[in-house]
């Protein structure tokens, strides 16, 4: 609890205090200042992805995450979903040929912050960690690959085993095998994702087609389950820009073998858009905000749970729409989280992540 409580510290220091901030944890790479002799690097177009190195942590620059979403069933066929997600915040930038401080010195050069949540039968269940960067407690490296907050922890096994995903939070847990199959999928241009007309961005890939099997418990009830990922990897030194309110982001996996990635950060404005479309067969295809259509088939007080997404040089004109239930991953930055289903030109499911509405009305 100190340690949580010492983090909370830190961030409020860093000017973003507000559990109502919209930008949330990783809307603070707009804001931090930084007086070390090294600077932050910020993506642009024309950088290249490049593996397995960008699975691994960028700590020269200030914001990165990586993500799963899941996709399901019981063995009885029941629905469930499934998220986790791990940040890593820097206070002070460091090369990445650059070995790390000693942890002896106690540093302060990042923070980290992991979220989970499982969604099953109505019932939302999440959970927090947070942890100081440079002393044990959280870390990240490329090959192997690994990504961990004290007992959460995502590894990849020597050889061709599957990576393993292990959660254990207050009365509930989750103990997963992920299989990942295809090529990663650059967003944007050549893996850089543009946020804003004007030019900010992030360097974003997508690893789409997972595989996964292992056990969910519930208080008293273990539940075997079985399905499919999504998985995000995403680093920025300047993510969200001035007037952007948050944003609205769907990744769905359609019963034709195809998939669908878009987003809108929404401003007083409008909103500026973008997405990918994965088919079944063939190259993915980055959208312009010109070639996709988000809205929300609701008014914009609480979070919309039901949206409609086209794209219409692609055939595609699909309602999305969360399951009953609420999906607040209520943490030190509260947002919506929650498995969909979809229906219209295509059917399939999903996920959807919503930020910066009010809390205050869902």
């Amino acid at each position: 609890m100190r340690r949580h409580l010492w983090l909370a510290l830190v961030l409020a220091l860093a000017g973003c205090s507000e559990p109502q901030e919209p930008a949330g944890f990783a809307g603070l790479a707009g804001v931090l200042g930084s007086d070390a002799e090294v600077p932050f690097l910020q993506p642009g177009p024309g950088e290249q992805l490049s593996f397995p190195a960008d699975l691994g942590p960028h700590p020269q620059h200030r914001i990165e995450w990586w993500y799963l979403t899941a996709n399901l069933e019981t063995d009885e066929g029941e629905p469930l979903g499934l998220q986790w997600t791990q940040f890593r915040q820097a206070i002070k930038p460091r090369p990445a040929d650059t070995s790390p401080p000693d942890s002896g010195e106690w540093p302060l050069e990042a923070a980290w912050m992991a979220h989970a949540a499982v969604s099953f039968d109505r019932q939302h269940y999440f959970a927090e960690k947070l942890a100081r960067g440079d002393v044990g407690h959280a870390g990240a490296t490329a090959d192997p690959f690994a990504v961990w907050l004290d007992n959460w922890q995502l590894t990849e096994p020597p050889g061709e085993d599957p990576w393993r995903l292990q959660v254990a939070a207050e009365n509930w847990s989750y103990d997963l095998s992920l299989k990942v199959q295809g090529e990663p999928v650059a967003h944007g241009e050549q893996g850089f994702s543009a946020k804003s007309a004007s030019g900010e961005g992030s360097m974003y890939f997508s690893l789409t087609d997972i595989r996964i099997e292992g056990t969910v418990t519930l208080g008293d009830e273990t539940l075997k389950v079985s399905g499919k990922g999504w998985f995000d990897r995403e680093w920025s030194s300047q993510f969200l820009k001035g007037g952007q309110e948050g944003w609205d982001w769907f990744a769905l996996h359609l019963e034709s073998g195809d998939k669908l990635m878009v987003f809108q950060l929404r401003e007083n404005s409008g909103a500026f858009q973008s997405g990918t479309w994965i088919p079944a067969q063939g190259a993915p295809v980055a959208l312009s905000p010109d070639q996709l259509r988000i809205k929300p088939m609701s008014g914009r007080e609480g979070y919309p749970r039901q949206w409609q997404l086209e794209v219409p040089g692609h055939g595609v004109n699909l309602e999305v729409s969360a399951p009953p239930g609420d999906y607040l991953n209520a943490g030190l930055y509260p947002y919506w989280e929650s498995p969909v289903s979809v229906s219209g030109s295509h059917s399939g499911v999903g996920y959807m992540e919503l930020t910066g509405y009010s809390i205050n009305t869902r």
